[in-house]
């Protein structure tokens, strides 16, 4: 099976209107930027997004939600997109937030074949609303359920023509858990190198879950929060 495509217009080509996609990153590290730009060129619509949080305004997912493109994000937190808090606050867009440790585990564990599990956190709270609990240990827990996509999209630093991918520190995120959970897993890469290049011992996603791999270009160092003494 040849994974390697050329680039990330050939990539999303079959990402259609409704889709649900995972989207690899944490704020503005270790997003998929060549990805999100093809999306927002090809203007599919009404997309389902899971991702920690939809970025800035002017970066990441923020420039698919600022066109339009996305009907529902499901995600850990607000994040620094004014324009995300004025979409949910004003009802243009389906919002599901979860605890962070809660998403992250309801990715995982589509990719570990776990349709769902109980935890504690968001008993007592909105979040546990319409959901299952039950007591383990004297505590409450609710059930959630494991997360779903059409699509995986996710950034490495490193891959091989297998798919084999390096992630480089915290960049890692949620890539990794979110490349095992998708139907489909894209992936872009900052270097691809031919099989066998890669240290067997540094993979951190086996090429096994990735389907398509292509070595992005034109990646930004932004900087979400810059802090400087006075």
């Amino acid at each position: 099976m040849n994974k390697v495509v050329k680039n990330a217009q050939e990539a999303i080509k079959d990402i259609q209107d409704n889709s649900t996609i995972m989207f690899g990153g944490f704020g503005l590290c270790g997003i998929p930027e060549n990805c999100i730009t093809a999306l927002k060129e090809k203007m599919v619509k009404n997309l389902v997004a899971i991702s920690n949080n939809c970025g800035v305004d002017d970066f990441g997912l923020g420039i698919l939600l600022k066109t339009r493109q996305i009907r529902k994000m499901i995600a850990s937190y607000v994040g620094e997109n004014a324009e995300f808090e004025r979409q949910m606050l004003s009802g243009e867009l389906e919002v599901e937030l979860n605890p962070q440790g809660t998403l992250a585990e309801r990715i995982r564990a589509t990719g570990a074949g776990i349709p769902a599990f109980f935890v504690p956190a968001g008993y007592g709270t909105e979040v546990g609303i319409g959901k299952e609990a039950r007591e383990f240990n004297g505590k409450m827990h609710l059930m959630e359920l494991a997360l779903h996509a059409d699509f995986a999209v996710v950034k490495a630093w490193k891959g091989d023509t297998h798919g084999n991918l390096i992630y480089k520190h915290t960049a890692a995120n949620f890539n990794n858990m979110m490349a095992m959970a998708g139907k489909i897993t894209i992936a872009e890469v900052e270097e691809l190198v031919p099989a066998g290049q890669l240290d067997p011992n540094q993979i951190h996603t086996p090429g096994i879950f990735v389907q398509r791999i292509f070595q992005g270009v034109n990646y930004e160092k932004r900087i979400e929060q810059l802090t400087v003494s006075k």
